[in-house]
């Protein structure tokens, strides 16, 4: 139904890999009202298929380094801020394990 956003963290054959669930958009914020079209900055990118929309990911960026490739990771402003974690959405098998990580009373995080 929607692309999402992972990325690999290791090398092939073995596990690593984070899935970004949502972002606090900070540039573009007008090209992503027009992709999602909606006006509600509030629920543009608050969902990993909310945030695939915004950015127009789609299965072209699959196995892209995002070093170099056309959707790159570039390292922004440090922030001081709270990291919390929780049990992650939807997982059954090793569902009590905190393994979902946000920045503590963002507005953005997809669900509490």
């Amino acid at each position: 139904m929607y692309y999402l956003f992972n990325i690999v963290t290791e090398k092939k054959g073995k596990a690593g890999a984070v899935l970004l669930r949502a972002l606090d958009p900070q540039k573009g914020i007008g090209v992503m009202k027009r992709m999602r079209k909606i006006d509600e900055i509030k629920n543009l990118t608050n969902g990993p298929g909310k945030l695939t929309q915004a950015f127009a990911i789609t299965n072209k960026e699959h196995k892209q380094d995002l070093l170099s490739g056309s959707l790159v990771i570039e390292e922004g402003i440090r922030e001081k801020f709270e990291i919390t974690s929780a049990t992650r959405i939807g997982v059954s098998a090793g569902g009590q394990a905190k393994l979902r990580f946000y920045i503590k009373g963002n507005q953005f995080v997809s669900k509490r």
